[in-house]
């Protein structure tokens, strides 16, 4: 387990995302896929930090992912309504 960078997206986990909520192959800019991206993170960290309950700071991490994705959430909400509306649904997000 030690030297193992186990929270970072590997190239395949990244390409898979893309292609599910990108427009293209290399759009790795837009909101969703951004999102998307952010999700999977929180997601890996939230696993970690179950058994690594005093690791304080990736408990920052994440808490900063989460609070970097509300913000992008609520850009495409104020934007676009449905955009946002789908993403939530494809990434099972409470709302």
């Amino acid at each position: 387990m030690k030297g193992e960078n186990t929270m970072a997206l590997t190239k395949e986990r990244k390409l898979e995302l893309v292609k599910k909520f990108g427009k293209n192959e290399t759009d790795t800019g837009s909101i969703e896929v951004q999102i998307a991206f952010l999700t999977d993170e929180i997601n890996t960290l939230t696993e970690h930090l179950k058994e690594h309950t005093h690791d304080f700071h990736s408990r920052r991490g994440l808490l900063k992912k989460v609070g970097k994705r509300r913000s992008l959430l609520n850009y495409l909400l104020k934007n676009d309504v449905t955009r946002y509306r789908k993403v939530i649904k494809d990434l099972d997000l409470r709302k």
